[in-house]
């Protein structure tokens, strides 16, 4: 007598049935095969589904990327309390005889210097700060910005003259005729210049 096996679709919202027919002989390799492509579809979803995520977070999380705890390392960078960081201080310890390893973290502000501290466990993730650094040659200063000139010859007038002895100091320099370059660092949205020296001869 031919045998009828039910086999419930998996993958669509709509229920559907499907029958095979064979003998009772069949029925293993039947499953095996159906069980096999189940595997195989389970499988190339989850590919999928990691593929997008990675591309969605590329596209979606250029400010910072995750590392674990663990992994950073003092004079890297991470952000606490949402703001971009420079490790200047780190340890671990451990909570007792079951508590999990915990870092503890002294930070100061890349931007104001303001000191942040921070404790997690070793096993978690944390946000890391994508830090650039570039050189401008400063050309003028105008209405309290600094108007910059790249190596291309393309020009930036966007990043304010820094407050306090840096700034005093920038706008001396520049009054004296000296030819400068500043160093623009950016992170998190923010953009601000932290340094500058002379330019080097032929700028």
């Amino acid at each position: 007598m031919p045998v009828v096996f039910m086999y419930w679709h998996l993958f669509t919202r709509k229920p559907a049935w499907q029958w095979s027919v064979g003998t009772p002989e069949s029925a293993s390799s039947s499953q095996a095969c159906f069980a096999r492509n189940v595997v195989e579809h389970i499988s190339a979803s989850d590919d999928e589904q990691h593929n997008a995520t990675f591309e969605t977070a590329d596209a979606g999380s250029s400010l910072t990327f995750p590392m674990q705890c663990s992994a950073l390392r003092k004079n890297g960078h991470v952000v606490i309390k949402g703001r971009p960081c420079k490790i200047v201080d780190m340890s671990t310890s451990k909570t007792g005889k079951h508590g999990h390893a915990k870092v503890h973290l002294v930070a100061v502000d890349i931007f104001t210097t303001k000191k942040y501290e921070d404790i997690s466990p070793s096993t978690h993730n944390m946000d890391v700060p994508n830090v650039q650094r570039n050189e401008f040659q400063l050309v003028n200063i105008d209405d309290g910005f600094l108007n910059l000139m790249t190596n291309e010859g393309d020009t930036k007038d966007d990043v304010r003259v820094p407050d306090g002895e840096l700034g005093d100091q920038i706008q001396a320099a520049f009054d004296d005729g000296k030819d400068l370059m500043v160093t623009v660092v950016s992170a998190m949205g923010e953009e601000h210049c932290l340094s500058f020296k002379d330019a080097p001869q032929g700028k």
